[in-house]
Parts: structure tokens; C-alpha cells; sequence
């Protein structure tokens, strides 16, 4: 079990999510950014490996618009050793990534420009992840969208827009249950049909949890992640204390998180924290995790471009 968060680091000054205004697309502004965005990735990589934080979800910003049809910089061509570097480093700590899109991209929408661009947002998490050199454990995690008013209807146009994908994107697409619509049942069903791995978010199944139990999901989950996909991944948080019903806790819930520990064992997984305050709680968490046989957390010094064991 490798812990991690999601994106940015509050505890570094630099951002690798920087962006810009459309309307203020130029070249220079452009590799300025990007360039910017990937020194920082470099640097949370070695800070994380440094505290034994090995699960790290890479933002969808990294390249921005890199999807958009305005943006037709040959970015993959001009940066392949940029990324080829850092993929490298994140290869030597035997680091999980994965990348999350945003809401926006969604595969069974009936609006065919929606999927069109949905589409584009994916080969791009696709290219980022290949341009790294990760194996195929590294993955893109989306939620299965909406249902909009007929929810077998949309079921079966994700079903449909998936078989259509580029190959370099179904090979690392993996699917996960919301807290409003889809249960980990419907991505099990899903599942069955497409043969897509299922990521386990903990505190959308508490909010809409279907039929099933925690360990039985645990259970039917493993069935979904082959050999090549690495351990399964699953998502933490708790709620916000007096906070709307699906908000995210602001900092680790000590308390829930060892009865969360308690009861998902002996399942093993790669851990995302999804709570605000990134890696403070993730850190907080591997000190809980500490004694858990599951738990990797090798700590790597960094220094004189070498690494140290």
C-alpha cells in the first residue's frame, strides 16, 4: 500500500498547475508555463520520495490547453526529454501516478461536441503518461458521468464512446463511483462488459452506497485490476464536519482513518487522500498507517542528482 494526494503540494512555493487566459495564448507564455509546471512536478516527485509518500496523482493542468485546438504546439515534441527525465526519477522511487480530468469530460454525454472534447482531454492524460514512460499502471481515472434522465441509456453510450477510444487511452482508463449516481455496482457492471479496472472511492460508496459492503466492494474490485494494471487504487476522505452532504474533510479525520484501516484490511491497494490539505494529512496518514503490513514506505534521500537508498 503506497499512500499520496492529489496534484499540488502546499508545502513547496511552486505550482505544477500554472495557467493562463485563453485570449492570452502566446508561444513564449506558453513554454514559459509549461516549462515552469514540469520543474515543479520534478520537485514534489523528489519531495514526496524524500517522506515516503509514493502515490501521486500528476494535475491535468501540467501542459495548458493542451487539448484545445488553438494550442498547436508540437509541446510533446519539444519537451520529450523533459518528461522523459522526470518519468525516470518517478521510476527509480517506484512511484504509483495516476491523472484525474476534470468534471467536464465526459464520455456519455449526448452532446456529441462534449464527447468530441472529451475525448481530446483523454489521448492528451494519455500522452503525458506515455511521454513519462510509465508502464501501465499508471492510469486515468474518470467518473462515468451523468445520467440525464435515462441512466441505462447513458450507461450504454459510455459503453459505446470507451470501445471507440484510441488504444493508448483504454489501456489506462480506469473507472470510479460517484456519490450521487453511479454506485461501485454500476462500475462493476460496467466492468464486466469492458473490462476496465475499478477504483474503490471510500467516501463517495458511504454517500451512495448500492448493495454492497466495503469488504465485499474491496473483494470484487481486486477482480478487476490484472497484473499489468498494478494494485487496485482506492480514494479516501471524510466528510466535512457540518459541511454539505459530499463535501471533502479539510484536514485527515484521524479517528475515521484507522477505522478505515481496520476495516478494509487484508485488502491491499495504492491510497489517495483526497482531503484539502494534501500531503499534511497525507503524511499524517503514514504515520497512523506505521505497523500496517501492507504499507510501503521507503523514504529516499536526494542529493548530488543521484539517488539514495
Amino acid at each position: 500500500m503506497r499512500l499520496g494526494y492529489p496534484c499540488i503540494n502546499l508545502s513547496l512555493s511552486c505550482r505544477p498547475s500554472r495557467t493562463f487566459r485563453l485570449a492570452s495564448f502566446t508561444e513564449e507564455r506558453f513554454w514559459e508555463t509549461v516549462e515552469g509546471n514540469l520543474r515543479c512536478l520534478e520537485e514534489i516527485v523528489l519531495w514526496n520520495a524524500a517522506h515516503g509518500l509514493l502515490f501521486l496523482r500528476i494535475t491535468s493542468d501540467l501542459v495548458p490547453f493542451a487539448s484545445h485546438p488553438q494550442n498547436r504546439l508540437p509541446w510533446e515534441e519539444w519537451l520529450v526529454s523533459t518528461f522523459a527525465q522526470i518519468g525516470k526519477l518517478i521510476q527509480s522511487f517506484k512511484m504509483r501516478i495516476s491523472m484525474h480530468p476534470d468534471q467536464f469530460v465526459l464520455l456519455n454525454s449526448p452532446n456529441p461536441q462534449v464527447v468530441e472534447s472529451s475525448v481530446a482531454e483523454l489521448i492528451y492524460h494519455a500522452k503525458v503518461l506515455d511521454l513519462l514512460g510509465l508502464d501501465l499502471s499508471a492510469k486515468i481515472q474518470i467518473h462515468l458521468g451523468g445520467a440525464y434522465k435515462d441512466k441505462e441509456a447513458a450507461k450504454r453510450r459510455f459503453i459505446a464512446n470507451f470501445r471507440l477510444l484510441p488504444k493508448e487511452v483504454r489501456r489506462r482508463l480506469v473507472v470510479e463511483n460517484d456519490d450521487k449516481i453511479y454506485t461501485f455496482g454500476d462500475c462493476l457492471s460496467l466492468s464486466e462488459k469492458l473490462e476496465v479496472p475499478v477504483v474503490f472511492d471510500y467516501f463517495h460508496h458511504r454517500l451512495n452506497p448500492g448493495d454492497l459492503g466495503v469488504k465485499e466492494a474491496l473483494k470484487n474490485q481486486a477482480q478487476t485490476w490484472k497484473e499489468l494494471d498494478g494494485p487496485p487504487m482506492v480514494d479516501y476522505s471524510s466528510g466535512l464536519p457540518q459541511g454539505k452532504k459530499g463535501q471533502h474533510a479539510r484536514t485527515l479525520d484521524e479517528e475515521d482513518f484507522r477505522k478505515f484501516l481496520e476495516e478494509t484490511r487484508p485488502y491491499d491497494f495504492d491510497l489517495m487522500l483526497e482531503i484539502k490539505d494534501k500531503e499534511r494529512s497525507a503524511l499524517k496518514a503514514l504515520n497512523l498507517a506505521l505497523g500496517d503490513p501492507r504499507l510501503v514506505a521507503t523514504r529516499y534521500a536526494y542529493a548530488g542528482g543521484r539517488r539514495e537508498d
